[in-house]
């Protein structure tokens, strides 16, 4: 079993089905030489193949959980999309109860 505690590990499933898996993806980068066909070379040729890491477009906002704002790194899309529920700016000189 986890060493994490049973609290613990229910918040980070909770903020991983919030946000999503912010790992990054792994792949490959191609390295090539040569000109292609359709422009008249004989084709390219790879000369070699490095690991790369698709990295998720991040950026550290402030959202409302469980009631309380919190700075957390979330992707963009979700920002776009409009999934996050962020805390209300309140001007700082505004007198209560004024409007």
């Amino acid at each position: 079993m986890s060493t994490l505690k049973k609290n613990k590990r229910i918040k980070r499933a909770a903020r991983l089905e919030l946000y999503g898996d912010l790992k990054p993806g792994n792949g490959h980068t191609k390295t090539e030489r040569g000109k292609a066909k359709y422009l008249g070379g004989n084709g390219r040729k790879t000369t070699g193949i490095a690991k790369r890491k698709f990295r998720k477009n991040l950026k550290r906002v402030r959202v409302i959980e469980e009631g309380t704002p919190v700075r957390r790194r979330v992707p963009v899309s979700l920002i776009r999309n409009g999934e996050l529920v962020k805390p209300v700016a309140q001007d700082p000189f505004a007198l209560p109860g004024l409007n």
